[in-house]
């Protein structure tokens, strides 16, 4: 009974032995085939002829474990059983990309092969990496040729392929997943795709045949429809006669309805005119209006002065035809101003907060606590049809760092915008307030109004590159910031592009109303580049300017010629520490805006790449400088 039970004893220890020896060879059957696997992934990408050669000694070899033996640039999971990072940075790879090979490391989540020198496309055996949803980076590489359908690996978090050779569309990713994406300096051509909003300019720059948005390139239109068959042509010829015989009748009734509201409209105007009239005259001999026509009020807006209880100064905007129509105020923005009326705003009390050369800017009170900016425009020539028209397109276009106008009001005489009140004050405020809010505006805050003005008046540009429509009128003083701090260009298309900021050297470079006729639009928007570039010159020297004077624009020049560049910038910047080569590139962007000659002065979207790359720079010296204290100690 004894040697029986020992010999099934024997039997169970030996069946129990078989297979735990048969379970470890398979695994390592496993291992040893992504092993192989992997090995020929490094020797196709380090060199062209797929050996793998001295200076790329990254201990990979057969002989020893990825995971346990720590394959430089390798990474596993926490039980050392598969490989999850393969990122092999910098290191003069010169060979090709074998997708099929790496995607044998089935639990591959993370990629990167930046900084190499990878040649011959992106393979379309890469989707079969289902596990590669973190990262794939092969940017400033040689790759060139058409993506794969990159989409079919579900997940995908961040792809960046910048700096190479790689042409033909972009894929349809799923953008709204993608943490990262960057394309930017490549050969890709055709449609951008829809975004969703989450990527900018700056992850497509450097892609000169992309069309759509937010490139600034306008996609052609479609070809037009094929002709109809001849089967149906009769049937069209048909209803073209009928449409015809319908279109004539309507024409004929519009003009008798026309006619009619014309005869009743002039009756009616003749009553206005009439009340016009003796409410002038009665307002002349009032007790408050000295009848002596020597005796005029300098200020318009003086009319329905009072002072509140502090003895402040308090107005109401009043317009040039109150007594008319009080009810044409058009309401854009509903919730903020439901069920407001003219007569409403202009009775309200109201500070007057800044005057200029094309209107008052006024800051109105109104019952509950809501308060508001009006723009008083005068002087501007523009039919009433036309600036609603205006207004209402630019009311379709938004960006995060314009101020839209919430409300207007145009007739003949005169125009009041109404915006939301920016309660932080405008950028000239910030660097020229007495508060010394200057002092505390520090580079890296300078740098970020620099570059999110100039993404936002990109987007206008190209929003409104058919219309013509520039700014017209930038300046520190329109540029407010929110609640956030964040900086939003104000009064955007509402000013006729003054052209005398074309050149500010001389008379004789200014050009003619001819000259400027015939180049239109294309010379509107240079004028937002001088008008930019003296915002940049206010950034980085911290003087003041008024109304976009030439003066500091000249002063400027006159200094660089004599080289003593470094007089110009704001001594804040100097005590703050700052790069003096960066102060210098962002100045020699700022020249760029201003030079004398429109046609040489870059587009508003390379300017904005410019200053990304200043920005990107700067946040790199920023993020090193960490491991330099730490390497110094």
């Amino acid at each position: 009974m004894g040697r029986r039970w020992r010999l099934e004893k024997t039997i169970w220890v030996l069946f129990v032995s078989l297979f735990v020896l048969l379970g470890d060879s398979s695994t390592v059957a496993e291992t040893e085939e992504v092993k192989r696997s992997l090995m020929r992934f490094l020797g196709q990408i380090s060199s062209p002829d797929g050996r793998i050669k001295d200076p790329v000694n990254l201990n990979w070899s057969m002989s020893t474990d990825p995971c346990n033996n720590h394959w430089t640039g390798v990474s596993c999971n926490l039980k050392s059983t598969s490989v999850k990072k393969i990122v092999l940075e910098n290191l003069s790879l010169s060979g090709r990309f074998d997708a099929n090979s790496l995607c044998s490391a089935e639990t591959l989540s993370v990629l990167s092969l930046k900084f190499n020198s990878i040649s011959g496309g992106v393979p379309e055996e890469i989707v079969k990496c289902k596990q590669l949803t973190h990262l794939l980076d092969v940017s400033f590489n040689n790759l060139s040729g058409a993506l794969p359908d990159l989409p079919r690996i579900s997940g995908l978090k961040s792809f960046l392929a910048e700096n190479n050779q790689l042409s033909g569309d972009i894929p349809e990713f799923d953008f709204t997943n993608l943490d990262n994406f960057n394309v930017s300096n490549n050969n890709f051509s055709g449609p951008v795709p829809d975004m969703r909003g989450r990527f900018g300019l700056s992850s497509i720059a450097g892609n000169p045949l992309l069309c759509g948005k937010p490139s600034p390139n306008a996609c052609p239109l479609p070809p037009p429809p094929p002709p109809p068959s001849k089967s149906s042509s009769g049937f069209h010829k048909n209803a073209l006669i009928y449409s015809g015989y319908a279109l004539l009748g309507l024409v004929l009734l519009i003009v008798v309805v026309f006619t009619l509201l014309k005869k009743k409209k002039a009756k009616e105007a003749k009553k206005v005119e009439t009340v016009k009239v003796e409410s002038v005259v009665n307002g002349n001999r009032s007790p408050n209006n000295k009848s002596s026509p020597d005796n005029k009020s300098p200020n318009r807006e003086s009319r329905g002065a009072s002072s509140d209880k502090n003895g402040n100064s308090r107005s109401s905007v009043t317009s040039a035809e109150t007594g008319m129509v009080s009810s044409s105020l058009t309401i854009l923005s509903i919730p903020i101003l439901k069920g407001l009326q003219l007569d409403e705003l202009l009775r309200a009390p109201a500070e007057l907060i800044g005057r200029g050369r094309h209107g008052s800017l006024y800051k109105v009170f109104l019952d509950g606590g809501k308060t508001l900016a009006v723009k008083r425009i005068k002087g501007w020539d523009i039919p009433v049809e036309e600036f609603e028209l205006r207004m209402r397109n630019l009311d379709r276009v938004r960006h995060p760092n314009m101020l839209p106008a919430i409300a207007f009001y145009g007739s003949k005489e005169e125009k009041l915008l109404v915006y939301e009140f920016q309660e932080n004050g405008s950028l000239f405020n910030i660097l020229h307030g007495t508060s010394n809010e200057g002092r505390r505006f520090d580079w890296g805050s300078r740098l970020s109004v620099a570059a999110s003005v100039a993404e936002a008046l990109a987007y206008m540009h190209v929003e409104f590159q058919e219309d013509g429509i520039a700014h017209g009128n930038l300046k520190s003083t329109n540029i407010l910031f929110n609640s956030t701090m964040d900086p939003c260009i104000g009064e955007y298309g509402l000013m006729v592009v003054n052209n005398s900021l074309l050149s500010h050297n001389n008379n004789d470079n200014e050009p003619s109303n001819e000259t400027s006729a015939h180049h239109g639009p294309y010379l509107n928007f240079k004028v937002d580049l001088y008008a930019f570039g003296i915002v940049l010159l206010e950034l980085l020297t911290g003087k003041l300017v008024h109304n976009n004077e030439p003066e500091l624009a000249r002063w400027v020049q006159k200094v660089v010629r004599e080289e003593w560049t470094a007089e110009i910038f704001d001594n804040s910047l100097v005590v703050e520490g700052v790069s003096e080569d960066r102060l210098v590139s962002m100045l020699q962007v700022a020249l760029k805006c201003i030079n004398p000659c429109p046609e040489e002065r870059p587009s508003i979207y390379q300017v904005a790449l410019m200053i990304n790359t200043i920005r990107e720079e700067e946040e790199r010296s920023i993020a090193s400088e960490p491991s330099s204290n730490v390497s110094e100690q």
